[in-house]
């Protein structure tokens, strides 16, 4: 866990997965920077609608497991209650038999919902990295931190004002870091962007308080990076409960609707996902029955935790999820007007003659041997 706060992620599975997310938002951000355009917020929302549905046919599966799931529910019941006190080895062979038949002939397996999951999982987490430090996987916004880094790195004193930043203490280890103290140019120069990049608008006052003689470049780069965060008037590179702040002690009282609106919103449209999402109905199974009650509790607390979440972390990553959440309802509409025009009888009458099939051509290989 120690390279979490790299500027970019190097783990041996989110690493490569947020390189090449790296490159579909560079691609995305250049794009719109050539029609004029280059703004963070809308590039996250054409980010965000890409990866969902790249991913649609993974959900669609997931969703289509669950659909199979709840109609084999009641065989697999019947044959747990058929051995339900046997414990015998012959009769646990046997129940684990006909479980097998009931997968095989529904077309499933045991572990097809979890294997959607773990591959959908690092994306999104790798999303999240790339949408969270836009700078290290998109040139054109790193750019924007030059020459002001390497002029501020030349100062005397700079690493520890720096670390006086509202946000520095997140990137302690990276201060710490022996390729920092080496004076490595590329870490340190990626140290001091990290800390830039979540820095309020009293901290980049400080700095120009502190270095008076970087001025003009602290001013281009600010002019570039007001370019590239603002959307709809609010800077997304600050947080909703510090827009609020600042706009009460300007006067700035518009800017606070919009800003209590991200929280509003990313709540709102996470529940109104929530509902659409399908319920799993009770199959008797404890186990999972059980998980089933921990997603209906998880369901519930989604909209609070993202209202939460999105009035401290960057406007930007509110925006993310809002989209998010939108594209997964919409998503979640057409998927379900899909699965509902199934014949899934017809899928089950097919999936058993495979099973038989593959059963014959076992038996066949088995006579042989």
């Amino acid at each position: 866990m120690s390279n979490i706060l790299l500027t970019k992620d190097t783990g041996a599975i989110l690493g490569p997965v947020s390189k090449l997310l790296g490159y579909i938002m560079e691609g995305i951000f250049f794009v719109i920077d050539k029609i004029g355009i280059p703004n963070i917020g809308l590039a996250i929302i054409l980010f965000t609608i890409v990866i969902y549905l790249l991913l649609m046919p993974l959900t669609i599966k997931q969703q289509k497991f669950s659909k199979l799931s709840a109609k084999m529910n009641p065989e697999l019941q019947a044959i747990q209650k058929k051995y339900k006190n046997k414990k015998d080895n012959d009769s646990m062979m046997a129940m684990n038999m006909e479980t097998q038949a009931v997968y095989a002939k529904y077309g499933v397996s045991p572990s097809g919902s979890c294997i959607q999951l773990l591959i959908q999982m690092p994306i999104l987490l790798a999303l999240y990295r790339v949408i969270y430090n836009i700078p290290a996987y998109v040139g054109k916004v790193k750019e924007a931190f030059f020459p002001l880094v390497d002029k501020l790195i030349a100062e005397e004193g700079s690493v520890e004002f720096l670390q006086t930043f509202r946000n520095a203490s997140m990137y302690a280890k990276q201060f710490e870091n022996e390729n920092f103290l080496a004076g490595v140019t590329t870490y340190v120069q990626n140290t001091y962007i990290d800390v830039l990049n979540r820095a309020s608008t009293a901290d980049w006052l400080s700095l120009k308080t502190q270095y008076p003689s970087l001025s003009a470049d602290i001013d281009k780069t600010l002019s570039a990076l007001e370019r590239y965060n603002n959307f709809l008037g609010l800077n997304i590179a600050n947080s909703p409960s510090f827009i609020i702040k600042d706009a009460f002690s300007n006067g700035a009282y518009l800017m606070v609707a919009g800003a209590i609106m991200i929280p509003v919103l990313a709540a709102a449209t996470q529940w109104i996902n929530t509902k659409l999402m399908p319920t799993q109905a009770k199959s008797g199974n404890e186990q999972a029955d059980q998980m089933a009650a921990q997603m209906k509790m998880m369901n519930t607390m989604t909209p609070i935790m993202s209202a939460v979440f999105c009035f401290t972390l960057p406007a930007g990553m509110g925006i993310y999820w809002i989209a998010g959440a939108v594209i997964r309802s919409i998503q979640q509409v057409v998927i379900n007007k899909h699965i509902d025009k199934m014949d899934f009888d017809y899928i089950i009458e097919k999936n058993k003659d495979k099973a038989a099939k593959k059963m014959e051509k076992k038996k066949v290989q088995t006579e042989k041997m």
